[in-house]
């Protein structure tokens, strides 16, 4: 069969009979005509294509918003912080501890330094932990206790919900004073300081002078008890071989500067007693973060895709099944196969095209709504928008692919029979 109608094609045309063909124009004039025959369900078929484009945008530009933030709040640490470790046994198992008394008021006179203070987790005795109440049926609250002096606290940034926090006269008096977590004060029933409740770590007795509830650095400490630094030594002791850290914020670009200096500013005689730690890496986390939310919200995307593929597939079988007699009408009048399969391709890849231009818009828009809302600077690249409607494009061609060659299997004769 196949054979015979090339031979005819190919005797038309040696006797000066035009062949029939299909313009470009044409054909995309019956592909928008069959597309608004039907406007509500060519709206409905797009519309799996829509929330697929839209959430492929949307996911790609959140995940950019947040990688952008994260890396510009870990690129504002990175330069505004140092952190100082006690490496004074690795080189001297007898030597004590690198931060001496005077540590803090020897950093400050680093240029650059903002605050810096010692800190350490404490290591209690045992059965001692933090309660509300020296009896047995007090409230208890697993915590940790961290021993810190008030410019460690300032270089933390703490916010306070309630009091204040503890200052280096009640440091250096040794009081009994804790600056406590939010969630710590909630598990002890303290929910206001006008009373000057008070906590206790094993039998002693602590007053409560601020809550906190966040931390710009070190956000352990929400969860934690603090306790000036002097006030920890007498009680428990100096801090272990290595436990105790100093937290320095600098001002904006200083911070290598203060790493290098530091050492020798706090210890003249060993400054190898000390090891100056950068911050963690941003780029760790933003791939974490970036892989996690596209691989979830990206299967999403597909399958949101998949449906819309169907649904288009679905609507155009449909039509290949009511335009049986136009088919083989136009079959009768010349069209060869060809012809029909395009015609219906290309009906399909408009109504994919078009979800995906919507689907763009709406993926664009919800970018922008959440950026608006959480006070960010939304981030769309441009390949993601360029790409995004050729997608709904693809996506519409792969869906009528099956109906468009069931339409060009139609023959003329049994069309017109129906």
């Amino acid at each position: 069969m196949r054979f015979r109608r090339t031979a005819r094609t190919r005797q038309a045309t040696a006797a000066g009979l035009p062949s029939s063909c299909l313009a470009w124009r044409d054909l995309f004039s019956e592909a928008l005509s069959g597309v608004l025959q039907r406007p509500a369900r060519s709206a409905l078929t797009s519309l799996g294509t829509v929330l697929g484009v839209g959430a492929f945008v949307a996911v790609l530009g959140l995940t950019a918003t947040a990688s952008a933030q994260i890396d510009d709040r870990f690129n504002s640490l990175t330069a505004t912080e140092v952190t100082l470790e006690d490496a004074a046994a690795e080189h001297d198992p007898a030597a004590p501890q690198a931060f001496g008394p005077d540590a803090e008021q020897l950093i400050k006179r680093v240029n650059g330094v903002r605050a810096g203070g010692v800190l350490w987790q404490v290591k209690l005795p045992e059965g001692h932990q933090v309660t509300s109440s020296p009896l047995v049926d007090g409230v208890h609250a697993d915590t940790s206790v961290y021993a810190a002096s008030p410019e460690a606290l300032d270089a933390a940034q703490l916010t306070l919900v309630q009091g204040r926090l503890y200052d280096r006269r009640l440091s250096d008096r040794r009081e009994p004073v804790v600056v406590i977590g939010r969630t710590v004060a909630q598990r002890l029933g303290i929910t206001s300081l006008g009373t000057d409740p008070a906590v206790f770590i094993g039998d002693q007795s602590f007053t409560v002078t601020g809550i906190v509830s966040d931390a710009e650095r070190r956000p352990e400490l929400l969860l934690a008890v603090m306790v000036p630094r002097t006030t920890a030594e007498a009680l428990w002791g100096a801090p272990a071989e290595g436990a105790a850290t100093m937290l320095v914020a600098t001002e904006l670009g200083a911070a290598s500067q203060v790493a290098r200096e530091a050492p020798v500013a706090l210890r003249a005689d060993h400054p190898q007693y000390i090891r100056a730690v950068p911050p963690p890496d941003p780029r760790t986390l933003r791939s974490s973060v970036g892989d996690d939310l596209s691989q979830l919200f990206l299967a999403l995307a597909g399958i949101c895709l998949v449906i819309g593929a169907v649904g288009i597939a679905n609507t155009t079988l449909v039509a290949v099944l009511e335009r049986t007699g136009e088919i083989g009408l136009r079959r009768a009048l010349g069209a060869r196969r060809h012809h029909v399969t395009f015609q219906f391709l290309t009906e399909s890849g408009a109504l994919g095209a078009l979800g995906g231009l919507v689907g763009t818009s709406v993926g664009v828009l919800v970018v922008v709504i959440v950026s608006v809302a959480k006070e960010w600077s939304p981030v769309v690249h441009p390949v993601v928008v360029a790409s995004a409607p050729l997608i709904g494009l693809l996506t519409g061609v792969a869906a009528g692919l099956y109906p468009a060659a069931r339409a060009a299997r139609i023959e003329p004769v049994e069309a017109l029979r129906r």
